[in-house]
């Protein structure tokens, strides 16, 4: 029988962090996802007090929800550099954690259907190339040798040796602990209702819990981000996709790493099984968001139009529900803690076209069952990448969101950056396409050449 929950982050899940809030700090992250924990713990190292505040739990949402793939390949160029380094800083805070995050170095392996899909594979190339990575195109044979016994030929691969996999729900807590081990207080199960601010600049949030001062907030509120900037008049083109993915019962090894096809991508797990989820494929609950951003979004469709699955409407509660306010008053309870967490129920159907895709893929497996099934709501931006920028319009505010499914894997990364722009340090990064503004000036909405 299926267990839907387990794995999963929810508010059933008892809070570990309970701080009590301080008057005042020098910098508050909004948003216990890896992008959040990972910017407090760089600014703590970097002198800061901090304070992380979480509406619901450490790791609840996408960031301990994703396929734990953590990936050099086919990233956006802009984004490839600061990939590297994340690779690098899970290496050593991997380290540093009182429990096994699973990390381990096994590759990451993109199947070619045909000659044309692995022509397209072939022009990243370039870019690995340019950054020292170590991508390369496998033949048909080769790719045979690294992943055998399938079902079903392949025109070649692509496939970056040095890629890694961790296991979220174990992870983004660890680095939790690294964070407050060092002095960052962290509150779970409390919601920042809105920004406080003075002279039209940041001077602190308005909790469920009271004020608490200072010069400095970083939102990294994920799939919450926009809800809570169209409550300060601060507009971003942000939706968020369903993605289902399961776990299977323990399995021979087929193959090292995360492996991807267009049905079905897998990886194995240091539970001995299989996490699934399907290549390419999610779902978009419609709300006043996804009409107020379709024109932002067309360069996304046209490019993949079968890719996103609309359903008429999202659960009660969620960022873009039908009912969720857009305004909404820092004296009384709002949306943020009317859903604590997002936990979307899978999709039944994918999740048996998941159990036969891979059976199907690997016959000579023994007979298996899934183990855990779950859902994320991933934050997406139309042109594929994030943004990571300070908010003009309100001095203060440093943005990190829309990591669009990239988040887990260059967490530290983005992290690190967050907390240079949060301290007024270089970035140590070109953030040009990263920048807020591209979505007011003019420029055009290009998802790039990301695999």
């Amino acid at each position: 029988m299926l267990r839907v929950q387990g794995i999963p982050i929810t508010e059933q899940n008892a809070a570990t962090w309970r701080a009590d809030l301080p008057r005042k700090t020098d910098v508050i992250v909004i948003g216990g996802g890896v992008i959040g924990v990972c910017t407090a713990l760089y600014l703590r190292r970097a002198g800061r007090r901090v304070l992380l505040l979480e509406k619901g739990r450490i790791a609840g949402e996408q960031s301990g929800r994703n396929w734990g793939w953590i990936r050099q390949q086919g990233r956006d160029p802009d984004e490839l550099p600061v990939m590297i380094e994340a690779n690098r800083l899970w290496k050593e805070l991997a380290r540093q954690t009182n429990v096994d995050i699973g990390l381990k170095t096994g590759g990451v392996t993109y199947l070619a259907r045909s000659a044309k899909q692995l022509a397209t594979f072939e022009a990243w190339l370039p870019f690995a190339r340019a950054h020292g990575v170590d991508t390369r195109l496998l033949s048909a044979a080769e790719t045979a040798e690294l992943v055998p016994d399938m079902s079903r030929g392949f025109a070649g691969a692509l496939h970056t040796a040095s890629d890694m996999r961790a296991e979220p729900w174990r992870a983004v807590p660890a680095l939790a602990e690294i964070a407050a081990r060092e002095g960052v207080v962290i509150a779970e199960d409390c919601a920042v209702r809105a920004l406080d601010t003075a002279a039209g600049c940041v001077a602190g949030v308005l909790t469920e819990r009271g004020r608490v001062a200072a010069p400095v907030v970083v939102l990294a509120g994920g799939a919450w981000s926009s809800l809570f900037l169209r409550n300060h008049d601060v507009h971003i083109p942000q939706l968020s996709v369903r993605a289902t993915v399961a776990s299977t019962t323990p399995l021979p090894e087929v193959a090292p790493g995360g492996v991807s096809d267009h049905r079905i991508s897998f990886r194995y797990r240091a539970d001995g099984g299989y996490s699934l989820a399907a290549g390419g494929f999610h779902e978009l609950f419609l709300g006043w968001d996804a009409f107020r951003a379709f024109p932002k979004f067309l360069a996304q469709l046209r490019a993949d139009p079968f890719g996103t699955r609309f359903l008429p409407a999202a659960p009660r509660g969620y960022p873009d529900g039908w009912g969720t306010p857009r305004r909404w008053s820092a004296d009384e309870p709002g949306p943020f803690e009317t859903r604590r967490v997002l936990n979307p129920a899978p999709n039944a159907g994918q999740l048996r076209t998941l159990k036969r895709e891979f059976a199907a893929l690997f016959p000579g497996l023994p007979e298996f069952d899934l183990s855990h099934a779950w859902a994320g709501m991933i934050d997406t931006m139309p042109d594929v990448v994030p943004v990571v920028d300070s908010v003009a319009a309100l001095p203060g505010l440093i943005l990190g969101t829309g990591m669009s499914g990239h988040g887990f894997g260059i967490g530290p990364g983005m992290g690190k950056i967050l907390a240079a722009l949060a301290t007024g340090m270089p970035p140590g990064h070109d953030l040009t396409r990263f920048r807020l503004s591209r979505f007011s000036d003019g420029t055009r909405m290009d998802p790039g050449p990301a695999l």
